[in-house]
């Protein structure tokens, strides 16, 4: 079964966001390159999964910071 993907890791340019192993950025074990593979937090924004179709379910528990906030006060 694959892992649940974080919507905001604490760290995520620590690891290597290309496969279910969630490799240390230093320790690559899958070979997917030479270089590791960036969360889409990074890249696109920390509200990178309301934007498309990522196949992600919205739970109260894994949405943080100003959105569950947000949430929050619109309900």
């Amino acid at each position: 079964m694959a892992k649940k993907f974080p919507l905001h890791p604490k760290h995520p340019e620590r690891i290597c966001w290309g496969c279910d192993r969630y490799c240390p950025t230093d320790a690559l074990a899958c070979g997917n390159g030479s270089d590791r593979t960036m969360h889409p937090a990074e890249l696109l924004g920390d509200d990178w999964y309301t934007v498309g179709n990522w196949g992600l379910e919205d739970d109260e528990n894994t949405v943080t910071g100003a959105t569950a906030a947000s949430t929050a006060t619109a309900q």
